[in-house]
């Protein structure tokens, strides 16, 4: 197997230790992140870092990068409280993938791709059109990363929206279904197949030998 130490890691070509680093902790989420500013521009952008953090209340969190240049994703949260997660499919993967290009504050990448913005319920920000699963979200705190200047920001689910062919009896939402798209590092995108599910785990009896 391939080897690399930290002062490796260090003294490696910049891409290539980007590249490894991003994909060695393996798949990730496909997020799709809506928000709009208080003129009205939209922005929709690609996150890779949307994680569950608690399901009573449903809290979300994703990590943001330094807020040093221009961050319109975190801007608009802050500013509104409002934003939504999307997952990306399979048909919108290269569209989804082009708004991690840095555009200006006041152009909208739904004006630039072929993803359509969606309303629901009143709610401030936009929806992506389509996607399979979209979440209505309340910002709730957030918290620096001193090491590398990073935010971990976390919001409260305010309404889920699920197409009902993938939503079963107990609850599972089967994204295999609706060929929910993951990424691998920075620009690897794979579309998963559900090979199985097991249930909760209890310890086994295992008995024990007390003798000396």
């Amino acid at each position: 197997m391939a080897e690399f130490t930290l002062e490796d890691i260090r003294n490696m070509d910049y891409i290539f230790r980007i590249n490894l680093i991003n994909s060695c902790s393996g798949f990730k989420s496909a997020n799709l992140i809506g928000t709009k500013d208080n003129l009205g521009v939209t922005n929709v952008a690609v996150f890779s870092s949307v994680t569950h953090l608690g399901s009573n209340p449903g809290l979300l969190g994703f990590f943001l990068r330094p807020t040093t240049v221009i961050r319109n994703t975190y801007d608009n949260i802050k500013s509104s409280g409002k934003y939504t997660i999307n997952h990306i499919y399979d048909d919108i993967i290269e569209d989804a993938h082009h708004t991690s290009a840095k555009y200006d504050s006041d152009i909208s990448e739904f004006d630039v791709t072929n993803l359509e913005a969606e309303y629901k319920d009143n709610f401030w920000a936009p929806f992506v059109k389509d996607c399979p699963v979209q979440i209505a979200m309340s910002y709730v705190e957030e918290y620096p990363i001193k090491v590398n200047n990073t935010i971990l920001l976390i919001g409260q689910i305010d309404k889920i929206y699920v197409k009902d062919e993938l939503l079963l009896k107990d609850g599972f939402i089967d994204l295999a279904k609706g060929k929910v798209a993951t990424i691998n590092g920075l620009d690897a995108y794979a579309v998963p197949e559900l090979k199985t599910r097991l249930e909760y785990q209890r310890p086994k009896n295992v008995s024990t030998n007390n003798n000396d």
